[in-house]
Order: structure tokens, then C-alpha cells, then sequence
């Protein structure tokens, strides 16, 4: 049982990590960036693609994405806080709880958990029976990510020890840091030339905060996350994207294949396997639906729920990387789309979006 992270002192969100922009000490020198090769990893930036423009087979997360398009015809849930009940504990399962996109916002995230009446003021497992899973991206970008792993795995305990329970999902930036502390500079085959993960994290918003606190019993934690699970009728996953179906036909065959590859500890293997979980927008726009399908037809369920693409994205409610808008898009709930069978709840706490925390099933 690890230490639990406290509530620390309030850390105002940087515009610099808004919109994935690479960290101003990317260029400093220091035991994590020494060795990095950015003429090769972050060429200059790239105008994104269009809309109709897909992820070419060799797509490879070596420089900033995320375009953005219009949608008109999916739906937004708003949901009423003082509508939801605080979970009781109860002789069967209790409510069922996901949580969007951390990204190191720890502060954000115990406020959210709060609100749902998870935890109490002192930042312990308060619901009983109530089960909670974390779609998964606890760490990057933001200001304390190995806090959000270490409350993470604290209420794990806690949870368990009251009847409920509190899981995690293996999301892509779990995959980056992994990769980044095994192989550092180590050059991969990314598919459009050499990379290495330790260039990779930095641009993706690896902070060295993280890497300096980052130990032994993070990394197996993180090592051992299942890449996805099917509860109450919900398949979870992080990642909007059908790269799932490449490493087997059951739930169980995912999971196990995802934890083979990092025990093995090759850096080319490791690096495909984040590369495909860093491939997004799988769902929106024509045919999107089907790809849904052949995820639910393979593995159950009669909706995906995911992070990784931040709402705010999906709506196009974010302008450019060069927006210097601080009103922040408004994202007040899940977002529902692919003909009502996708749930996104990546709330977009990295551009000053929401931190979500949505009890299931949705009530539309």
C-alpha cells in the first residue's frame, strides 16, 4: 500500500501545456533531456490535417495532433450534481463511476471525486460498495501526476477494504512514461523515421517532477493495468480507436497480449504498442458507428466508453494551438455520439476544460 497523496497547495494551470504545446525546458539540459534528438522527434509545427484526412498507416505520435472539426449531430449530457445520489454501501454492487482524463491535475481530481460524494474532506474512500474505474492518462502535462497515481492506488486499497472497488485502465501516456524511464534515448523504429520515447514524453508534456518521484512500484502498477474491461453492459477502453483488435479477439486476450509485450521489454515493441493506443477519432464522423460495432461485437457491451480526445476537440470548441483565448471551452458532461453507442469523457482539464466523473448508466 503506497503513501496517499495529500491536497497540496493550488497550482494554476500553465498556458504553456495548453493545446500540447512542447514544455518551455525541452531545450534545457538535465539527466531526462540531454540525450534527445528533437530535429528528428518534434519537427517544426504542422498545420492539422483536414477533416477528411485519416491517420496514415505509418501515424506515429512524433509531433502534435488533434485537429478540429464541427460536428452538429451528437449529443452533450449535462448532469445536475445535486442530482446525483452519494453512494450508500449495500449487500450487492454498488454504482458504477468513470473517470475521464487526469493528466496530473491531482487537485482537480479530489475536488471531483468529492462532488460525487467518493471521498470525504480528507481525501479517503467514503462510498462503500460503489465501483470507480479511471479510463486511464494519470500523469503528463499537468502538475503532479505521480500524486494522482499514488491517491489512485491509495483509495484502490481503501476501496477494496469497504466492499467496492477502484480500477484503472492502461492509457497511452502510462505506455509514454514507461517507455521513457526503461529506454530513455534508446532510438525506435516509429514508423516515419527514428524516435526515441524519451523525446516523445518530453514533447507530449512529460514533466521531470514525474520522472524525479517516479518509482519502482509506479512502474509495476502501471505495467500491470488492464487495457480494457466490459462492466455493467459498458465496454472501457482509453483510447477511440479500433487498434484494440490487433492484439486479440477477447477481452481477456488484450489484456494479457498488452502485459506480455511490456514484459518482454523490447523498445520497438513497446513503441508500436503506444504508438496504435495513441491513434484517436476512430469513432466521429462516417462510419465511425461501425467501428464502434466491430469493437462491441468482438468484446461485448452495448456502449464503448473512453478517454483520450478531449470533448472540446470532438465539439470544435477549440480554435488553433495559437488560440490565446483563456475563456476555455465549456465542456459540462460526457459526450455522446456514434449514433448514441460512443461515450467520450475526456472533459479537457489540460486546456482548462473539466476533470469528469460521470456515474453510469447515462440517463438520455
Amino acid at each position: 500500500m503506497t503513501q496517499g497523496a495529500g491536497q497540496g497547495p493550488e497550482v494554476e494551470r500553465t498556458a504553456t501545456l495548453r493545446d500540447f504545446r512542447v514544455p518551455a525546458y525541452v531545450h534545457e539540459t538535465g539527466p531526462y533531456v540531454q540525450s534527445t534528438h528533437p530535429g528528428e522527434v518534434a519537427p517544426p509545427p504542422v498545420a492539422p490535417p483536414s477533416p477528411e484526412e485519416t491517420y496514415p498507416e505509418g501515424y506515429t505520435p512524433t509531433q502534435r495532433d488533434l485537429p478540429v472539426i464541427n460536428r452538429g449531430d451528437t449529443v452533450q449530457v449535462t448532469v445536475d450534481p445535486a442530482a446525483v445520489p452519494v453512494p450508500q454501501s449495500t449487500a450487492g454492487p454498488g454504482p458504477l463511476f468513470v473517470v475521464g482524463d487526469v493528466h496530473g491535475y491531482l487537485d482537480e481530481l479530489v475536488a471531483a471525486l468529492q462532488e460525487k460524494g467518493l471521498i470525504d474532506s480528507a481525501g479517503n474512500w467514503c462510498a462503500g460498495t460503489a465501483r470507480l474505474w479511471f479510463l486511464g492518462d494519470f500523469t503528463d502535462r499537468g502538475p503532479d501526476g505521480i500524486g494522482v497515481i499514488d491517491l489512485v492506488m491509495r483509495l484502490s486499497a481503501e476501496a477494496a477494504a469497504a466492499g467496492g472497488y477502484c480500477k484503472a485502465l492502461m492509457g497511452n501516456h502510462e505506455l509514454l512514461l514507461i517507455g521513457a524511464k526503461r529506454f530513455g534515448d534508446t532510438p525506435v523504429n516509429s514508423g516515419a523515421g527514428t524516435a526515441t520515447f524519451q523525446a516523445a514524453w518530453l514533447l507530449n508534456g512529460g514533466q521531470k517532477t514525474d520522472m524525479d518521484r517516479l518509482q519502482d512500484h509506479h512502474l509495476q502498477w502501471m505495467s500491470r493495468l488492464d487495457a480494457m474491461e466490459a462492466v455493467d453492459g459498458h465496454l472501457l477502453v482509453h483510447s477511440d480507436t479500433t487498434a484494440y483488435l490487433d492484439y486479440g479477439d477477447s477481452i481477456e486476450a488484450v489484456n494479457d497480449t498488452v502485459r506480455e509485450t511490456l514484459t518482454r521489454n523490447d523498445a520497438d515493441e513497446c513503441w508500436d504498442l503506444f504508438r496504435k493506443f495513441t491513434k484517436r477519432f476512430s469513432f466521429r464522423d462516417e462510419g465511425g458507428a461501425d467501428h464502434v460495432r466491430s469493437l462491441l461485437d468482438t468484446y461485448g457491451g452495448t456502449r464503448i466508453v473512453h478517454g483520450h480526445s478531449p470533448i472540446p476537440y470532438l465539439l470544435g470548441e477549440v480554435g488553433s494551438e495559437d488560440d490565446e483565448d483563456d475563456s476555455g471551452p465549456v465542456v459540462d458532461g460526457p459526450h455522446v455520439y456514434a449514433e448514441g453507442l460512443a461515450i467520450a469523457m475526456d472533459g479537457g482539464v489540460t486546456m482548462a476544460g473539466k476533470l469528469l466523473v460521470q456515474q453510469l448508466p447515462l440517463d438520455i
